[in-house]
């Protein structure tokens, strides 16, 4: 089951809570005070780049008729929709880059490259997301309301299809996204404001629209000869943008590590204790600063959901307080090789296709769902210290015994 009391789990006191918060409220103020001209500096030239290549990229698609012209066409187009989507869209408008005061990059004033209206993914993410992460029944992007990622969401047959759907899902991303706000499931059952929801499926049909004409009608127009060949770039473009978002988002959610959490533990949620959810529901990407950048920084996943709104570049500095912040409450740190989380990602979904009864781990104690009722009994305390060992220890020491107990079992 999904942890229902974040302090047990965290083996931590009230105490310790609210002083990883003081801790974690200096770093932020740390980081304010010293924001200035290299991260203003940083994300203007991001925005050179970015505009860079996706001019580029559309200039070499007029002659690409050319196969090695198409695919070099392609593959700038493609690497400047992932930063615009990625390290500018999604960080400005989390509002990263307000303190500069330039409309330029500005929150309220950015419309990304994306057939989700940026007001809509604004309630979606930026809070719904955001504030309940990995809440069920209140984060939707726990499974998007099509997959299942934990064994709290009770089987049914429909997830027998979890594979194929994860699979359709990233190759249409921004599609899915789109769609969140409309809440079609409560459509379908007729518990939504249906003026509500045609006023926001129509700002969501412009959008797709506009987006649609741009990459699919206008830019392709203006290549002459070469415009069918331009449309299969813009697509292939789009395509490889969805796949590495998806990849990206899910590295940071549904690896084993990332928690999931009921509504009972997120009332009365004091600033602290906010802090300490984002910590236990996030999973960082390692691969150095290459894979920092085309990841907008989401590499730093954690980082990202303790504080959504500072400059992304700061991330990196970031994680070094708060790793050793981990380490000090003996806290687990997730993080590993994209290819690792995303692979466990989708472990996790192939797994969860099947009821209940065909896997091997407790509701309690699975790499994809955990509570504090899987370890059973008061937290230990280690006998040199005095200390109470914390939850890092004791995810590991449980780990051993499962370890211990499938190679017993086997003999």
């Amino acid at each position: 089951m999904a942890i229902s009391d974040i302090k047990e789990y965290a083996h931590l006191t009230d105490a310790d809570v609210e002083a990883i918060g003081r801790e974690l409220d200096a770093i932020r103020r740390d980081v304010e005070e010293s924001r200035g001209e290299r991260d203003a500096r940083y994300v203007r030239n991001t925005i050179r780049l970015q505009r860079g290549l996706e001019v580029g990229g559309r200039a070499v698609l007029f002659g690409s008729r050319k196969r090695s012209l198409w695919l070099l066409g392609t593959g700038m187009l493609s690497l400047s929709k992932i930063i615009e989507n990625m390290e500018l869209g999604h960080n400005v408008m989390h509002g990263q880059w307000d303190w500069m005061n330039d409309p330029e990059v500005h929150s309220a004033s950015w419309e990304w490259d994306n057939v989700d209206p940026s007001a809509h993914w604004k309630v979606t993410h930026n809070y719904l997301h955001h504030k309940y992460t990995n809440i069920l029944g209140m984060d939707a992007d726990v499974g998007y309301g099509l997959l299942r990622v934990t064994r709290d969401q009770r089987w049914k047959p429909f997830y027998l299809g979890n594979i194929a759907y994860n699979a359709i899902l990233a190759s249409l991303f921004q599609y899915g996204i789109a769609i969140q706000l409309l809440e079609l499931g409560k459509v379908v059952q007729g518990r939504d404001d249906r003026e509500l929801t045609r006023v926001r499926g129509r700002e969501v049909l412009v959008k797709i629209g506009k987006q649609n004409l741009r990459d699919y009608v206008v830019y392709p127009a203006l290549t002459g000869k070469a415009w069918k060949s331009t449309i299969k770039a813009n697509a292939t473009a789009n395509f490889a943008r969805n796949l590495w978002t998806n990849a990206v988002i899910f590295c940071g959610h549904f690896p084993d590590g990332a928690e999931k959490f009921t509504k009972q533990d997120a009332e009365n949620e004091t600033r602290a204790e906010w802090y300490l959810r984002q910590m236990l529901g996030s999973a960082n990407i390692s691969g150095g600063k290459v894979m920092d950048f085309m990841t907008g920084n989401l590499s730093y996943q954690i980082e990202h959901h303790i504080y959504p709104d500072l400059p992304s570049n700061r991330y990196a500095e970031i994680a070094v307080r708060v790793r050793e912040l981990c380490d000090k409450y003996d806290l687990p740190y997730t993080t590993g090789p994209l290819a690792v989380q995303y692979w466990k990602s989708w472990r996790t979904i192939a797994k969860l296709s099947l009821p209940d009864k065909y896997l091997k781990d407790t509701r309690d104690a699975a790499p994809e769902t955990a509570s504090e009722r899987g370890f059973g009994g008061a937290p230990e305390i280690d006998p040199v210290t005095g200390r109470r060992r914390g939850l890092a220890t004791a995810i590991d020491r449980a780990r051993k015994r499962g370890l211990v107990r499938r190679v017993l079992g086997m003999r």
